[in-house]
């Protein structure tokens, strides 16, 4: 037992170990967060419900079938039901039977109720999936900034790294009498700031893991993490595809205009069915029942008949249709018919302020897509110079012919060109996602 446990508790602390040490790829938070996210499972509860719809729709079209039971006492001047006299005494009795009807005609009522609650669990599915595909987006885009932040602190650190090397030979400059100490007041001072930016770019670093962890539902906020991933701007062909086409083929799967299209579907069969009010409606019916009493006697020698005798005695059937048709209402079917068109006209503008909206997102991002592309190159270009510019300052302030103020100020120069160069390579990295989505592609790193 001891050697059970011991292996028992191994195999706990390796579990634990392997739960802290694992890193997140961009894959497994999208994929964890469609599984996970509380918001797409109160969705597949109205899913569930929309199920449940249609299966009622269809019990409304077969025929019902119910059965009934009653005894009861009652004692003094009572009436006794089987002979339909007043008795003096106690007197039990018993009733039962059952019936059956069904629709037959309600306007075409019950096939259009069926038919919508198909398209509702239609509706809901693709409701779902556009949550599905909102939520991917958002754990993109908070996996990238995770990225982003983490890759900003490296710099920091990096930076600071340098800063300190240039601490050393400006203390030695100075031991030496080539600076004075007010170049090494200023040197102290980028250090000091620098020591702030690495601070608050780790707030920043836990920050974007804490709102990452959220997006997938995850409490454990100090051991999650993400991979370290290559986050290199790779080649994508989607800008070779112009902004009519990527729009033209978003609308053969995107989930919210289909969801859209399945509103406007949904708001016909509701007309159907307001008008179908209009038409008569036609059933029929089947009722069997019988009774018992205690002081139901033969008339003829006044004896009590006996329980089953008496249920043969008093049973019987009734059968038949029935027609109801609408005359007046109160204007209430005209007017619901009415309000039905007008449900019709509202869904089909929602279907055309939907597709409006993709085209003028998809617009947006290809914007976005060449305009952060054209930004990435261009601070790229200016972290080079600006590299190039430090080198030399360095090389000037070293043989005493620059200040540090000056030199700090190259230094600080070169310290935004990074910063500059960083966000616009996650920006474009996001939005050459965001469009690459829209066209149908996984949300991927290759």
């Amino acid at each position: 037992m001891k050697l059970k446990g011991i292996i028992g508790f191994f195999i706990f602390c390796l579990g634990s170990m392997t739960a802290q040490e694992k890193k997140w790829t961009l894959e497994e938070c999208v994929y964890y967060a469609v599984e996970n996210n509380l918001t797409i499972a109160q969705y597949e509860l109205d899913l569930e419900n929309a199920q449940i719809d249609k299966s009622d729709a269809i019990g409304d079209m077969l025929p019902n079938f119910n059965m009934n039971a009653r005894i009861s006492g009652n004692s003094g001047l009572v009436l006794d039901q089987s002979r339909n006299q007043q008795v003096s005494g106690t007197v039990t009795t018993a009733s039962g039977g059952f019936g059956s009807s069904v629709n037959l005609f309600d306007g075409l009522r019950n096939i259009h109720r069926l038919n919508r609650a198909k398209l509702n669990a239609l509706a809901n599915q693709y409701r779902l999936d556009n949550l599905k595909d909102d939520i991917m987006l958002a754990v993109a885009n908070a996996y990238l900034q995770v990225a982003s932040n983490k890759e900003s602190l490296k710099v920091f650190r990096a930076q600071y790294a340098v800063t300190e090397q240039d601490l050393t030979r400006t203390e030695e400059l100075v031991a030496a009498g080539v600076v004075p100490k007010g170049d090494l007041l200023e040197i102290q001072a980028t250090a000091a700031n620098q020591e702030q930016q690495i601070v608050n770019g780790e707030n920043q670093v836990l920050l974007a893991r804490i709102n990452l962890a959220q997006l997938l539902q995850i409490t454990d906020y100090e051991n999650f993490d993400i991979a370290e991933e290559d986050f290199n701007i790779s080649p994508s062909n989607i800008l070779e595809q112009s902004p009519k086409t990527i729009f033209n083929k978003a609308l053969s799967f995107r989930n919210d205009i289909k969801f859209s299209m399945s509103n406007v579907e949904l708001a016909m069969k509701d007309l159907q069915i307001a008008k179908g009010a209009a038409y008569p409606t036609l059933g029929a019916f089947f009722n069997y029942g019988t009774q018992y009493s205690s002081e139901f006697r033969n008339p003829a020698t006044l004896e009590r008949i006996p329980f089953t005798d008496q249920l043969y005695l008093t049973d019987g059937i009734a059968y038949g249709l029935q027609l109801n048709i609408p005359v007046f209402n109160g204007f209430s079917v005209k007017n619901n018919i009415k309000r039905a068109k007008i449900g019709v006209d509202r869904s089909r503008l929602q279907l055309e302020q939907d597709k409006l909206d993709l085209e003028n997102n998809i617009n947006q991002a290809y914007v976005d897509v060449k305009s952060f592309s054209k930004a990435y190159e261009a601070a790229q270009k200016t972290l080079d110079a600006r590299r190039l510019a430090y080198n030399y300052s360095k090389e000037r302030f070293e043989v005493g012919l620059m200040n540090a103020f000056d030199f700090s100020q190259a230094q600080s120069r070169v310290d935004n060109a990074e910063a500059e160069l960083i966000r616009t390579k996650y920006d474009y990295i996001f939005r050459v996602k965001v469009l690459e989505f829209y066209f149908g592609l996984p949300i991927t790193l290759d």
